[in-house]
């Protein structure tokens, strides 16, 4: 059976998850965490820097979610591939995918690791460089998702895979204005998707944790 390590308030894992239920794909989760030693350990051989997800196929290793998620397609599950077979197609799925993780979900991820650090040692220009990164995305995707109902070609795929997490955290940290209605509709499509919800549900109860909690409300 497919293992996947990971930990349920972990965007990538999130991505990685999505993917998994959508097609149906039983798996064993290995958590991530102090009280299960053993995963660290995997996970620090596995990955480079000990980054996760990371998934187990039998001697099969891939890491990086989207790596994970083109791996799923090909070899697990029968739902439609979450990356097109038609490489034309498969370009949007890709770029999209791409846009979600480098221009929502990196920029909260510095805010992330600014808010982490003492606050001595803390740049104070972070916040601001993050906001104005995420305003230019926010306005971005609003004006791309205007006639959308998913990120790339008419179908739930990768790219909407990475925009869960990615406008989950962000909103909670950073709003997305109410001006960009074509985006805030979309996350909430995203957010009633029964796979999504999952994630969503599960990672609960580590909500406290959040560095970045008390300037939204999250869903």
């Amino acid at each position: 059976m497919v293992q996947i390590y990971g930990h349920p308030f972990s965007s990538f894992t999130w991505k990685a998850l999505i993917a998994l239920y959508e097609r149906g794909v039983p798996f064993e989760f290995r958590m991530l965490d102090p009280e299960h030693k053993e995963n660290l350990e995997a996970v620090a051989r596995l990955a480079p820097t000990g980054q996760f997800p990371v998934l187990v196929d039998g001697e099969r290793v891939v890491i990086e979610s989207a790596a994970i998620i083109e791996y799923l397609d090909l070899h697990h599950g029968q739902a439609p591939p979450m990356v097109p077979s038609d490489p034309r197609a498969a370009i949007e799925a890709r770029q999209m995918d791409g846009v979600f993780d480098d221009y929502v979900m990196a920029p909260l991820q510095r805010m992330v690791a600014a808010v982490l650090r003492e606050e001595s040692k803390r740049d104070p220009h972070v916040e601001g460089e993050v906001k104005a990164a995420l305003d230019k995305s926010y306005a971005w995707l609003n004006a791309w998702m205007a006639a959308r109902t998913w990120a790339a070609n008419d179908a739930f795929g990768i790219a909407d895979c990475a925009a869960a997490p990615a406008l989950f955290y962000a909103h909670w940290a950073f709003p997305i204005p109410e001006t960009h209605a074509a985006l805030r509709a979309y996350r909430a499509r995203l957010l009633a998707r029964p796979s999504i919800a999952r994630v969503v549900d599960d990672a609960r109860p580590w909500r406290e944790y959040f560095p970045l909690k008390g300037r939204g409300e999250p869903d």
